[in-house]
């Protein structure tokens, strides 16, 4: 079984990055995550099917609330990246899909448009996955993304996951159906980002 600790002890020892601290999300942040997937909707909408969906302040604020939910529950474990110097919200990393008898989750993340092509999201997808294997005590982490999203496979491969297949026309977004390049982490395979000293 996995170990999720509550939101109290992350919100008052958050996982850090270098530059970010990964906090879970509240119903407090419904503002703040309404800000940055506005703001980066066109960027964002590409790729992620739920974009068009999130399109209202109060939208917002029902995920946020389901995010808050979905930890409690053990389902999910979704924090908000934040940067350290300003506590400014700039993204989301997560663990869905958890699945506890087989000690397997599923690594999602997004960034606003505006702090992308710095390094962040390697940075804190990393740290999500040192909590999902030291903390949560993971035994596998799958990862998927467009074949053609290419800033997103970069960021898997800096990860040091093992690409596993194809899923053909595992999504429609926006009427166009989208490949998935399939990739695993597990708890035995060195942990160790690429290019990390």
């Amino acid at each position: 079984m996995l170990t999720i600790p509550s939101r109290t002890s992350i919100r008052g020892a958050p996982v850090e990055g270098l530059r970010t601290l990964l906090c879970p999300i509240e119903p407090a942040d419904g503002p703040d995550l309404w800000t940055a997937v506005d703001g980066s909707r066109w960027h964002l909408e590409r790729w992620l099917p739920w974009v068009p969906f999130n399109n209202s302040p109060e939208a917002s604020q029902r995920y946020a609330e389901v995010c808050a939910q979905d930890w409690d529950a053990g389902r999910a474990v979704r924090l908000a990246i934040r940067s350290k110097a300003t506590r400014e919200l700039l993204g989301v990393v997560g663990l869905d899909a958890i699945v506890h008898l087989h000690r397997s989750c599923e690594l999602g993340y997004w960034l606003r448009r505006d702090v992308t092509g710095q390094g962040l999201m390697t940075e804190a997808a990393a740290a999500c996955l040192r909590f999902a294997f030291e903390t949560l005590g993971a035994h596998r982490v799958r990862c998927a993304a467009a074949t053609e999203n290419y800033a997103s496979l970069r960021v898997i491969m800096r990860l040091g996951f093992c690409f596993e297949g194809i899923a053909r026309q595992a999504e429609n977004i926006s009427g166009r159906w989208i490949d998935h390049a399939v990739f695993a982490k597990l708890a035995t395979d060195d942990r160790a980002p690429r290019g990390a000293s």
